[in-house]
């Protein structure tokens, strides 16, 4: 059965098209971006990189790949596929759908986003998993011949959370991983429990963990004046980014996970994006790895 095809087209500059497919399964469409690199690929398939919330991070994610590959030499970058999936929308984000996607199961129900609208749901990750492994990966089969053995993904947020959540249940279905500001202590902190239950496979994977200065237990400069204080104090007592972060890293290290932890200098949960865009590149093109 193949691939429903919704529409495809061209995104910006540096030669990304876009496809909005169906799922199989639920019948939603995603917009799955993809960005090859001109000349011919390597015999086994060029090595790619999978970004989530495709339509934020695709246009940073092309420029640091034109920019820095043609340099090696100062720059380490090798050449990639770039696929980043995400929704048929000129938006960055679409929240509804990403929440759902993102979530893993079981998930929950939550108060709308915007009065008058559906309620907010999370525990879709599961679809989204198939989606990528099978759905996306037959069709731009078609499109790109890449290396399987060399795929990394990339999530930031929710993302993040989706990624670690993948990693610990189908581990070999990537081989580098990098969770930027992952939402670890999202309801209840669930994702402890399948941490729990990881084993790691040979070869061990590759992760890595990812947040900002400023989603640790201080308040960015600008956002130590206003009636939100208090408020985004007490948030950060419940999140805790970088504590939990940091307490992954440790842990999958202990498990035998080739793992590395950053912070990223004067950044905020938002504003860290390119940063770790930036970072998730390198882990899964760098010429030279450690």
């Amino acid at each position: 059965m193949n691939v429903k095809l919704h529409g495809e087209g061209l995104a910006g500059a540096g030669g990304t098209r876009w496809f909005d497919l169906e799922d199989r399964a639920s019948g939603a469409v995603r917009r799955v971006f993809l960005w090859v690199p001109a000349g011919e690929a390597p015999a086994t398939g060029w090595p790619a990189l999978w970004l989530l919330d495709g339509n934020a991070v695709i246009g940073t994610a092309v420029d640091v790949m034109r920019s820095q590959a043609m340099w090696p030499t100062g720059t380490n970058l090798g050449w990639g596929a770039l696929v980043a999936v995400g929704y048929p929308t000129e938006d960055a984000y679409d929240p509804f759908r990403r929440s759902w996607d993102l979530g893993p199961p079981p998930g929950a129900s939550y108060p709308p986003f915007w009065p008058d609208t559906p309620e907010v749901r999370t525990g879709g990750g599961a679809e989204m998993a198939r989606f990528l492994l099978e759905d996306a990966r037959e069709f731009l089969a078609g499109h790109v011949r890449l290396d399987l053995d060399e795929q990394a993904l990339f999530g930031h947020s929710f993302g993040g959370l989706f990624a670690l959540w993948l990693l610990f249940t189908q581990p070999l279905a990537f081989r580098h991983w990098i969770a930027a500001s992952p939402a670890i202590t999202w309801e209840e902190s669930f994702l402890l429990k399948h941490l729990d239950g990881f084993v790691v496979p040979n070869p061990a994977p590759r992760v890595h963990l990812s947040a900002g200065e400023w989603e640790g237990m201080q308040l960015a400069p600008f956002q130590t004046r206003g009636a939100e204080v208090e408020a985004r104090l007490a948030e950060k007592g419940r999140i805790r980014t970088v504590a939990a972060m940091e307490e992954m890293a440790v842990a999958l290290k202990a498990k035998g996970v080739v793992t590395a932890c950053e912070i990223y200098a004067d950044e905020t949960h938002m504003s860290v994006l390119p940063v770790a865009v930036n970072r998730a590149l390198h882990w899964a093109f760098d010429l030279d790895k450690e």
